[in-house]
């Protein structure tokens, strides 16, 4: 089975508890998987360095506070939201999709973990209310459509040293990408942070807000 030591590689100052959340994240998601498709077949066995670890790069770029709220758009089977959420337990995570047998797999997946900071919800970008300190996603759209849905989402007052905003991780050459998003924004390259060779082109586009 995947072992989750190559996250406590990453992050050696888990709580036990953390480490037992991190642990119990295969054997839940590969039941899960088995019901509902939300991961490639193929990909289940790279779980920790393809989605967990993926997932929390944003941790390396900005450590979210207590009492924060973080919206998670397009998250999928639970990422990057669910890895954050165990990182960050005093943080409050709101992960959404439109495809609700996704979110369904979320539910479940925090209620094995036990995760208290977690809301889980099938709805679209466009319809959310409420505002936010952060938003993160995983390559759900282009930037410019991305930034569209959720810019007005976001609070005005800043607690973190990162000012409010967008953390998006994409992969590949995104110069015309960035280009056609006429925002300022900044690059965090993840092999400044991982060595495994997945994080190749793999990017943190921070959008401030």
């Amino acid at each position: 089975m995947p072992s989750a030591d190559l996250i406590f590689n990453y992050f050696p100052d888990l709580t036990d508890l953390q480490k037992s959340q991190f642990n119990k994240l295969f054997p839940l998601y590969q039941e899960w998987n088995e019901k509902i498709n939300v991961i490639s077949r193929k990909d289940i066995d790279n779980l920790y360095i393809n989605h967990v670890l993926h997932s929390l790069a944003i941790a390396k770029a900005n450590t979210f506070k207590p009492g924060a709220s973080v919206l998670d758009v397009g998250t999928g089977g639970g990422f990057p939201g669910i890895p954050l959420a165990i990182l960050f337990p005093e943080t409050q995570f709101h992960l959404v999709d439109s495809i609700g047998k996704k979110i369904t797999v979320v539910n479940n997946v925090a209620d094995g973990l036990g995760l208290k900071n977690v809301k889980a919800e099938q709805i679209r970008a466009e319809q959310i209310k409420g505002e936010y300190d952060f938003i993160v996603s995983r390559a759900v759209t282009r930037l410019k459509e991305f930034y569209g849905w959720i810019h007005k989402k976001v609070k005005k007052k800043s607690i973190h040293d990162l000012y409010n905003g967008i953390l998006y991780l994409k992969g590949g050459d995104l110069a015309e990408e960035l280009a056609e998003l006429h925002h300022p924004y900044q690059l965090f390259d993840l092999p400044d942070y991982f060595k495994e060779e997945f994080f190749e082109t793999k990017k943190i586009v921070y959008v401030p807000l």
